[in-house]
């Protein structure tokens, strides 16, 4: 049977689920695709910050940044349980930017949009503050200014659960095989990867938010071609035991010019990226950090700080090529991170609109102007509503994420109080449900290490799609580097027998 839907989204990232909630609140009817996991490539690989992007007025790019601060105080109030502010102390290194350029540039930052709930900047002495105490002599003076810290592929999966529970049909694991143009409408082959069964869709609109695969949906899948492409950078981060003890983040100045960030990473751990090396293609499989980014991210945080890291000392890595617009910038650090949109829409046919670019701040944005682009097709649809929507799970009392904490505790008195706060951070307001009746630890079911227990595992099945392990893990729980090494097979076994009897009572 064939689907009839008005958008056919293909890509699963922060940019396709963006637009699917949107467009969902908007009344259009949507079937998303995603070859892989929701937040499986890219949109899984980021430095895990909702930023305006300080080092973007380097490159004149005024226009983003302002955008992007905007949309910074709107998702810390969308969503205060997977977003939170964060501080960062950028030490000032002689000979590399003057210190009256790095004030301007932070004056700017603080001044371009509203700030509601963040601090400004500030200027510390290192010699005096705690956060000079891991650094190594001759960094005198520091630069303290306010970001926010984001669960990326929360964002992602909340995205598509926000469009799910308004009607949008969400596809995991389901690829777009082609799609042909049949005058005003587009007739998409579907593939589900799990059980290879084809499946029809018939849509009024293509949206390509299929990230660094966008010119391979365009040309291989839809027999397009585009004046238009995408710069495939790749970013890669390590993770080590952690540098220092202070709270903040760091924003390291490289002799290259390029920053490199190392930040707090759940409780044991330093984050530390990106780089930013261009790839001419992308594999069908994840892309893997090289001998050589490795070296360079520790060569970077070793000449700041005085506990050393070699390649021995990284515990974890993780790479995404970005799909970058090119316009034409020789270094890749300077290409655009801003979006760009192709929108081919011959005479009397049916439209595909591509998205190239984009950053994970600015998603919600670009959904919406994406919207905009498409309204000429859609004259009935509803208006922008997103501003000031809240996510699944993101409404908490006031945005406030310590009280709502407090309350977690009070009510389910039996959890640890390390697993009620990861889960009141991860699940927000949904963690009643992720509970149910529970009155102990034993009914939520069997542990499978760090407090990730049977139930926690049901509830990523049954409404964020997990599929695998690796889904849970990596990407819904974030409990990787904590669980011990027989987690991953004990929960891909629980799964597949969760699976078989799932089949035995339909």
């Amino acid at each position: 049977m064939t689907t009839v839907t008005d958008l056919l989204i293909v890509g699963g990232g922060i940019n396709g689920a963006g637009i699917a909630r949107d467009a969902r609140g908007r009344g259009l009817s949507v079937v998303l695709c995603e070859q892989g996991d929701l937040a499986g490539y890219t949109s899984s690989a980021s430095t895990k910050l909702i930023h305006g992007g300080l080092r973007y007025l380097e490159y004149y790019e005024f226009r983003l940044v302002r955008e992007a601060l905007f949309e910074r105080e709107r998702l810390l109030e969308a969503a205060p349980h997977i977003i939170w502010p964060l501080r960062f102390i950028l030490p000032h290194e002689k000979g590399i930017r003057p210190a009256w350029f790095v004030r301007l540039g932070l004056f700017l930052y603080d001044h371009l949009a509203p700030r509601k709930r963040l601090p400004g900047t500030e200027t510390i002495h290192l010699t005096r503050h705690p956060a000079g105490q891991a650094l190594k002599p001759g960094f005198d003076t520091a630069f303290v200014y306010s970001d926010c810290w984001v669960e990326d592929s929360r964002m992602v999966a909340l995205n598509a659960l926000d469009a799910f529970e308004r009607g949008a049909d969400i596809r995991v694991r389901t690829k777009l095989i082609s799609a042909r143009r049949e005058g005003e409408t587009w007739l998409a082959t579907l593939q589900n990867g799990e059980t290879g069964e084809t499946q029809e869709v018939r849509a009024k609109v293509i949206v390509n938010a299929a990230g660094p695969f966008v010119a391979d949906v365009l040309n291989a899948k839809l027999g397009l071609n585009t004046s238009k492409s995408v710069r495939l950078v790749k970013g890669s981060h390590i993770v080590v035991p952690k540098l220092f003890d202070t709270e903040q983040a760091f924003i390291l100045q490289n002799t290259d010019k390029r920053i490199v960030f190392a930040i707090p990473y759940q409780g044991k751990f330093t984050l530390i990226g990106t780089t930013d090396i261009p790839v001419e293609s992308v594999p069908d499989r994840k892309v893997t950090i090289s001998d050589d980014e490795i070296r360079y991210l520790c060569n970077v945080v070793n000449h700041f700080f005085k506990k050393q890291v070699t390649p021995a000392d990284v515990v974890w890595t993780y790479s995404g090529v970005r799909p970058l617009f090119d316009d034409g910038s020789i270094n890749a650090s300077a290409v655009t991170r801003d979006y760009v949109f192709d929108l081919d829409k011959p005479q009397g046919q049916a439209p595909v609109l591509s998205i190239f670019g984009g950053k994970i701040t600015t998603f919600r944005k670009l959904a919406e102007h994406a919207l905009d682009e498409l309204k000429p097709f859609f004259p009935a649809m509803k208006p922008a509503w997103t501003e000031t929507a809240k996510l699944p799970g993101g409404d908490l009392p006031d945005a406030d994420f310590d009280r709502f904490l407090a309350g977690v505790r009070s009510r389910w008195s039996f959890l640890p109080e390390a697993l009620a706060h990861r889960l009141a951070r991860a699940y927000g307001t949904r963690i009643e449900e992720l509970i149910g009746s529970a009155k102990s630890m034993a009914d939520l079911g069997e542990d499978f290490g760090a407090g990730l227990t049977a139930a926690e595992i049901d509830y990523l099945v049954r409404r964020e799609w997990a599929r695998t392990a690796e889904d849970i893990l990596w990407r819904r729980s974030k409990l990787g580097l904590h669980v011990p090494p027989d987690a991953p097979p004990r929960i891909d076994a629980y799964l597949a027998g969760r699976r078989t009897t799932v089949a035995a009572a339909q």
